[in-house]
């Protein structure tokens, strides 16, 4: 090469670089939840949101968030929705699996494509995700159970309400609370009661199963639906004793109030920030998960750091 030549092949990467340094890359996650309007989605949403504002100025990318989510739970719009994502040319998927069976080709199909997925609060155990943000619900069920026993004192008839029967993690509460009963010989289980997952319809079964069994003294929510809405409970404050899976804002009121006597708090928010953040990691920074199960703890919520709780969602979930 000659000195006039070298010459110009500088003054050529001069020029370049200027161009290809202040080139960012842009990443889209589609993120498709169980239902529009559920505030335990609507905080993940937040997080979601939060997390690809403050990832992107950390690593200099833009992230957009491509929320893609059924008014109503419907594993079939999810799946069409997964290949809607796929086909605009996302980059990544985080879901919330309404129905694990149903979505579990969807999903793969997805990373056959070369786009990873990932799930929070409701997985698809045999698919090809690359990690599941939540809980172990099992344990979260068994836990249920538990709490409610030692508020009864070892003795009294429950009842359980769960959401979709479909949902793995719904299955796997409702399996734990079972189990949590073994222990507890002096406490009756009248039945697990489904519904679809809005707040009128829990309220609805609540009141249906109240009256042809007025003899429960305890109740164990292993979702928060029913109290997602104002006086969902029609018995005097502590006659029944409640515990509730998550502590969300609407569900604050019922602690307050004495109507719930425990909320075992998911980490909701996080759900969300957690799911943007293992995405940056596998794509942008070329880092795969320690684990395929990326679980948190529950929080216990009660009277006495009810306020505390409800300060802390003003940022998780600002109005």
């Amino acid at each position: 090469m000659t000195r006039f030549t070298f010459l110009l092949a500088l003054l050529a990467a001069a020029f370049l670089a200027p161009q290809t340094s202040f080139a960012q890359r842009t990443y889209t996650f589609g993120m498709i939840a169980k239902s529009q309007g559920n505030p335990f989605f609507e905080a993940a949403r937040a997080g979601a949101n939060d997390a690809a504002k403050e990832l992107a100025a950390k690593h200099g990318i833009k992230i957009k968030i491509d929320w893609r989510t059924p008014n109503e739970e419907d594993a079939q719009k999810q799946a069409e929705y997964i290949e809607q994502i796929v086909l605009n040319g996302a980059d990544g998927i985080i879901i919330s699996c309404s129905d694990a069976i149903k979505l579990t080709d969807a999903i793969n199909k997805a990373v056959k494509n070369g786009v990873p997925v990932l799930t929070f609060s409701g997985d698809a155990p045999n698919s090809q995700r690359f990690v599941s943000v939540g809980i172990d619900d099992f344990e979260c069920g068994k836990a249920t159970f538990e709490s409610l026993a030692k508020l009864l004192n070892g003795k009294g008839v429950v009842a359980a309400i769960d959401g979709n029967p479909n949902a793995a993690n719904l299955q796997q509460r409702a399996a734990g609370f079972r189990a949590g009963a073994k222990a507890y010989p002096g406490i009756r289980i009248v039945d697990i009661f489904y519904h679809k997952e809005t707040p009128q319809d829990a309220v609805a079964r609540i009141e249906q199963v109240m009256q042809a069994n007025p003899d429960i003294t305890g109740w164990g929510f292993l979702g928060g639906w029913p109290l997602f809405t104002d006086n969902a409970l029609k018995w005097p404050a502590g006659t029944v004793k409640c515990v509730s899976v998550d502590a969300l804002p609407q569900q604050l009121g019922y602690v307050r109030s004495g109507h719930v006597q425990l909320l075992l708090g998911q980490d909701v928010y996080n759900y969300g920030w957690r799911s943007v953040e293992h995405l940056v990691n596998k794509l942008h920074l070329k880092k795969n998960p320690a684990k395929a199960i990326d679980n948190t703890q529950l929080m216990e919520v009660k009277k006495e750091n009810v306020e505390q709780i409800a300060k802390q969602w003003e940022k998780w979930l600002p109005k």
